[in-house]
């Protein structure tokens, strides 16, 4: 029998699954570890004074139990040790870290007897998010590149660490005007901070040069915070301890914050999990080989029982230890729907409905050898998730912009066309609609840009055939720019944008930027100012946008609200849309967008309109003008109207 067969086997997991709490809990009255190797024949637990080169202390066997744990409890209070075990399998002896460690030393070779009480920052207790708002508008934010720039005012010392995320008044150059970082962010007024990975990854050395960088898709201890963005990543609980700081802090300013969690794969096959279990966690071949959907070399196996246990009592920890209100699953595809719909029941449950936000990507990187019979959560099978898991909805980005395949690939705003079926399946958010492959909005995250692949500016310049390294910003692609903002504003679903995008962020071309200088990937804070009218133009979208009930509907009904889509004039789309709602004032809304190079004269539907939205301001909902009749239209530009 192979290791597959082994594993997979209903008697495997009816001798072996494990429903006791796993790793090492410690407080005043004593420590505890436990390790789940049901193939291990001895466990050995060493203990270190220091996360790092430090001789062994001591030596304790662990001693085995029932469903293949191992155990060890002592009355000592070993907080601020460090340890690792020794597991022998088959008569080979491997050194591992704990998979649920909590802290670790530099670069997370030795895990971290840890009181995580003693790491909560003054007022923890209390911290709690800001309400649920209306609507959802989520920031992609990777932490080196949120202060990286010396222009975002931040000292040397927190430059690209998490404390960064909790100074409240840094401006450009420091010149006491101009907001950047958090202050910026609450001027543009997003709802939700989406941290790209903040787990414990493997491609930085946290004992190397502070401009290393990474995106950090490469897991090494899951469920601790990395350790290069810590102000000394060679004590575990100074991670633990800064990364809470920085959760209050958004939460203080008015912000949601999500998690980019990576549970499909490890940084290497010889990660902790293998080391503990071989083979168990990962998903193999016919022939043996690591099955490698995931384009890493290795995926894990979530359709196993005690693999979905540990996914699950992760997202679990990071939502009560740190407070993380939302979950962004990397190549959800991956996973399995069970295992999905589990975690949404979890924290539900213990957090409330829709408390906690999770959406993922629903696609994968390849073929995976999941056991047979496993419903994955991918772009065909996301109807089987509950309604308040969301995806991405690629068929809304590219039909704005156009397809990641060419650069030369266009979308509607840069004139490759947009037929109006597709224009109004982008408006319902794919729901309710031919080709559907979500319940409800609910299930639709509408998006233009992400970390992944070309920026929305570099896309919208590859596409017209010019310089993504010039340092201008060509006024016809400022144009496609807004139009294409308001396309995204006017989509039913969550809505998301990349961190900069609001700006005409730039990485000079650079497709996958994942490991390039945080000079390319920084935030540039002098750029920000420069467009400050195209993020204003953002600003004035996201204020109209919680106040529209017609676009914020999440229920499978929402479709109905549109009420027709026409072409009124050649290489122009209108749509007119079911607003009502409590407090709103506008019960019908006209979304037009035009992609002309000449003005035209866009005729109204019967009655009074008000000027909510045009090509130059977002703000005009503020005080509108009324007209009847007709409007004009900017060339390549979009009109939002709305009837009282």
């Amino acid at each position: 029998m192979t290791e597959k067969q082994f594993f997979d086997s209903p008697e495997f997991q009816e001798k072996y699954h494990c429903d006791a709490p796993l790793g090492c809990f410690c407080s005043p009255d004593g420590t505890e570890f436990r390790l789940w190797a049901p193939t291990a024949q001895e466990v050995t637990l060493r203990l270190y004074p220091t996360g790092a080169g430090s001789e062994c202390l001591r030596q304790v066997p662990l001693m085995r139990e029932d469903k293949g744990l191992w155990r060890y409890a002592t009355d000592e209070n070993l907080d601020g040790f460090y340890y690792d075990y020794m597991v022998t399998v088959d008569g080979v002896s491997r050194a591992t870290a704990d998979p649920y460690a909590r802290a670790c030393g530099v670069n997370g070779a030795r895990s971290m007897v840890l009181d995580t009480r003693r790491t909560d920052p003054e007022g923890w207790e209390e911290d709690k998010a800001p309400p649920l708002p209306p609507e959802t508008v989520i920031y992609e934010l990777h932490v080196k590149d949120f202060s990286w720039d010396p222009a975002s005012g931040v000292s040397q010392q927190v430059r690209g660490k998490y404390l960064a995320l909790c100074l409240e008044d840094t401006t450009l150059n420091g010149d006491g005007e101009h907001p950047t970082c958090l202050s910026y962010l609450r001027r543009l007024g997003v709802t939700h901070v989406q941290l790209m990975p903040v787990y414990d990854f493997g491609s930085v050395d946290e004992a190397g040069a502070p401009d290393q960088y990474n995106w950090g898709y490469d897991p090494v201890n899951y469920n601790i915070p990395e350790g290069s963005y810590a102000t000394d990543p060679t004590r575990g609980e100074v991670r633990v301890w800064e990364l809470k700081q920085a959760v209050q802090a958004l939460h203080k300013n008015g912000f949601r914050v999500i998690m980019d969690v990576v549970y499909n794969h490890t940084y290497r096959l010889d990660s902790w999990l293998w080391r503990t279990v071989p083979w168990y966690y990962y998903r193999q071949n016919e022939d043996g080989a690591p099955s490698n959907g995931s384009g890493c070399g290795n995926d894990l196996a979530s359709e196993r029982s005690m693999c979905a246990k540990y996914i699950l009592d992760s997202v679990l920890y990071w939502a009560e230890e740190y407070h993380i209100d939302g979950f962004r699953f990397d190549l959800m595809g991956l996973l399995d729907v069970p295992l999905l719909n589990r975690i949404r029941w979890e924290l539900d449950r213990r957090f409330g409905p829709g408390e906690k936000l999770m959406l993922g990507e629903p696609w994968s990187a390849g073929d995976t050898a999941a056991r047979p019979g496993t419903v994955l959560a991918h772009k065909g099978n996301l109807t089987q998730l509950d309604p308040r898991v969301a995806a991405f909805c690629d068929n809304i980005r590219d039909a704005v912009k156009g397809g990641l395949g060419q650069p030369e690939d266009k979308g509607f705003v840069n004139g490759g066309g947009l037929g109006l079926e597709s224009l109004a399946n982008c408006v319902k958010g794919w729901s309710g609609c031919p080709g559907a492959t979500v319940k409800a909005p609910s299930q639709t995250v509408s998006y233009l840009s992400c970390h992944d692949d070309w920026t929305l500016w570099d896309k919208l310049v590859l596409a017209a055939g010019q310089d993504p390294k010039a340092q201008t910003c060509p006024p016809e692609l400022l144009r496609q720019n807004r139009l294409a903002a308001a396309m995204l504003f006017t989509c039913q679903g969550h809505l998301f944008f990349l961190a900069g995008e609001e700006f005409a962020r730039t990485k000079q071309g650079l497709k996958n930027s994942y490991n390039a200088p945080p000079d390319l990937n920084r935030l540039d804070w002098s750029r920000a100012w420069e467009n400050r009218e195209l993020v204003d133009y953002y600003r004035g979208l996201i204020a109209l946008r919680i106040q529209l009930p017609g676009l914020q509907d999440k229920t499978p009904r929402a479709a109905a609200r549109v009420l027709s889509v026409t072409a009124p004039v050649d290489g122009c789309a209108a749509v007119l849309l079911d607003n009502t709602g409590e407090y709103c004032p506008w019960r019908r809304l006209l979304l037009a967008y035009s992609v002309q190079e000449d003005a035209i004269e866009l005729p109204l539907p019967q009655g009074k309109w008000d000027i909510l939205v045009d090509e130059t301001s977002s703000f005009l909902w503020r005080s509108p003008k009324v007209i009847t009749g007709a409007s004009p239209l900017a060339p390549v530009s979009a009109l939002i109207l709305g009837q009282r």
